[in-house]
């Protein structure tokens, strides 16, 4: 697991995110960040001289004496005051975003590499929300509450040092409410944080929700779900606005102690200053300098007060993030003290056996599944992988491709080791086609060259004709240059099976794992892929999950999986006379892909029925 970095955000994400971890997100941009609170210092030097010229400038026309020099460089200090405020602002703001763009891209390229455990655990629309709104929180955090928290406090401190030395009475009763209304922020921003995080938690929730049903949206309309989903992501909705108007009720709670800060400070320096001039205790220019000075404290500090409550709403997001970016993230799998082997040629294997199991356990959440699974497929060979659901075939798939490894036994493609390999090299010589066949939004042609982004277009015209896509090609308005819809919505099944084995075909594999492929295709394609991919194994083994006896049949070598362990191997026909147990599948689950003629001479997986030989 990666350590603390300079963006500083812990990989732990059991503890609270503080403000110093706030603070260490702008470690990789302290020169912007130094250069904008020089210029915040500087303006706040120039709005603190300016009550002192207006000071002077009063008491000069009590003198009747012009003071177009002093109102010359009041004019001079409020426009350099703007203009340096002005970029200051703009830096802070710059600063929050590259901040926000440096977390995105982390969480980006960290929840594209996590465990699939960690898929199987979270919900994938709430880690979509930590890089989208949560970074977003953030960014105002940034680029607001800094903002406000720098310029606030450093104003706030300048004003009651001249505000102390102008007039000790006036600023002991100006503090005073100050207290008062800090103590009453500081009791509400604990339970503020904790609504924002709930309300931050809820929304995450909701757009897990509605990624649910939006990537479902056919089976939601087809089951007539549309309003048992609505309702379902109301209640997210709910929830979230629940949150909401509680960090809004602790907000509202903390405007009166901001407001108490503000006009009480104002109207007592007006009373009892107004009096201690008419006593002869004060001056009028002490008077109205006290008076900006204050104006330059409490309009500042209650600015400090909504930062700091915007700060502790960052805070619940920054949780989020941190425990996102604490997600334990796929490493290469390379076994301690082992040198990778050199990458395959790429043109299939050259050795006696592309893919071995030796002895292989595994199972999910102490929960067995695979029990001393060992089998070979030799080089360029067809082995069908056949059992009962839960038998264990796809988790085998999974652990050949590294999505998870074996707690025992061993995995060699190619006669190594496949943790000597690694996971991105022995991905290299693996290509898989799951059965839903996935095409991901984009052109056609983006979606053959995903796994090979350098095939060339005569690669790419050759996978189009293996695999029978001409006439989609043709039927498209731009050919391969045609968009094909959110997860292929414009094309059918059977197109998008099609689409998955040719992208798998076109990296050269040296292995090809084929998740039930004909199970979308009707019987002229599927005729069509199974020359396909028989021309396929001329480059490469094949390891296939079957149910169909097309399938099935044309696979050199069967494995037949019972409770997560081998329950025997061999052809098609050796299996029919050995397997007891094969015999009954292919009764219970594969009649009905019997060919119609087989059917009528009374064949059944060809081999005579009992009708059959009674006759």
């Amino acid at each position: 697991m990666s350590s603390p970095d300079s963006e500083g955000v812990s990989p732990r994400g059991g503890d609270q995110a503080t403000a110093g971890h706030l603070l260490r997100l702008v470690a990789d941009h302290k020169v912007a960040v130094t250069i904008a609170v020089v210029l915040t210092i500087i303006g706040s030097g120039l709005g603190l001289v300016q009550p002192l010229l207006a000071r002077e400038a009063i008491e000069s026309a009590g003198r009747s004496e012009l003071a177009t020099g002093l109102l010359l460089g009041l004019a001079a200090l409020f426009i350099g005051q703007a203009l340096i405020d002005a970029t200051g602002h703009f830096l802070l703001e710059r600063t929050g975003e590259g901040i926000v763009l440096g977390l995105r891209r982390r969480l980006t390229s960290r929840l594209l590499r996590l465990r699939m455990s960690v898929y199987d655990e979270h919900r994938l629309g709430d880690l979509i929300s930590r890089a989208g709104t949560d970074t977003t929180m953030l960014r105002n955090v940034v680029a607001q509450s800094f903002v406000d928290l720098a310029t606030g406090l450093l104003t706030a401190v300048g004003a009651m040092a001249l505000m102390l030395w102008i007039d000790p009475v006036l600023f002991g009763l100006v503090a005073l409410t100050v207290v008062v209304a800090a103590v009453v922020v500081s009791s509400l921003l604990k339970g503020l944080r904790a609504a924002s995080e709930r309300a931050q938690h809820s929304v995450g929730a909701m757009a897990a929700d509605l990624e649910r049903a939006l990537g479902g949206v056919r089976t939601v309309r087809a089951s007539r779900a549309e309003d048992r989903e609505s309702a379902r992501i109301d209640e997210r909705a709910t929830s979230a606005y629940t949150a909401g108007v509680r960090t809004a009720k602790l907000a509202s709670l903390m405007s009166p102690a901001v407001e108490l800060a503000v006009q009480g400070s104002l109207l007592l320096v007006l009373l009892v200053g107004g009096m201690r001039v008419a006593g002869g205790d004060a001056s009028l220019g002490d008077l109205v300098a006290f008076l900006l000075y204050a104006t330059l404290l409490v309009v500042p500090l209650s600015g400090v007060f909504e930062a700091v409550g915007t700060l502790y709403k960052g805070l619940g997001a920054l949780q989020r993030v941190r425990e996102a970016l604490a997600l334990p993230v796929e490493d290469d799998g390379i076994a301690p003290a082992r040198r990778p082997v050199a990458a395959a040629s790429g043109n299939g294997a050259s050795g006696a056996c592309a893919l071995e199991l030796q002895d292989v356990w595994f199972g999910y959440r102490k929960q067995p599944v695979l029990r001393g699974v060992s089998f070979t497929v030799p080089a360029r060979s067809h082995v069908a992988l056949v059992g009962r659901s839960g038998a264990g075939k796809s988790t085998i798939f999974t652990l050949i491709e590294r999505f998870y490894d074996p707690e025992h036994g061993s995995i060699l493609l190619e006669g190594h080791h496949a943790e000597k390999l690694g996971r991105q090299e022995c991905r290299n010589r693996i290509a898989l086609v799951d059965q839903n066949a996935p095409v991901l939004h984009g052109t056609l042609r983006d979606n053959l060259v995903y796994a090979a982004p350098h095939a060339s277009d005569a690669e790419v015209e050759g996978v189009v004709d293996l695999m029978n896509l001409r006439e989609v090609v043709d039927r498209l308005p731009e050919g391969l240059a045609s968009q094909v819809g959110e997860r292929g919505g414009s094309l059918s099944g059977g197109e998008r099976q099609r689409i998955a084995i040719a992208r798998a075909l076109l990296t050269r594999p040296s292995l090809l794992l084929l998740d039930e492929p004909t199970s979308n295709l009707d019987a002229i394609n599927e005729a069509s892929l199974g020359r396909a991919v028989d021309r396929a194994r001329q480059h490469c083994a094949l390891l296939v999950i079957a149910h169909r006896l097309s399938t099935v049949r044309r696979a050199d070598q069967i494995v037949l999986l019972e409770g997560g362990e081998v329950a025997a191997t061999g052809s098609h026909d050796e299996l029919l006379d050995s397997s007891p147990l094969y015999y009954e599948l292919a009764n219970a689950q594969l009649l009905a892909e019997t060919s119609e003629s087989d059917q009528s001479n009374g064949h059944l997986w060809g081999r005579p029925s009992a009708s059959a030989t009674r006759a």
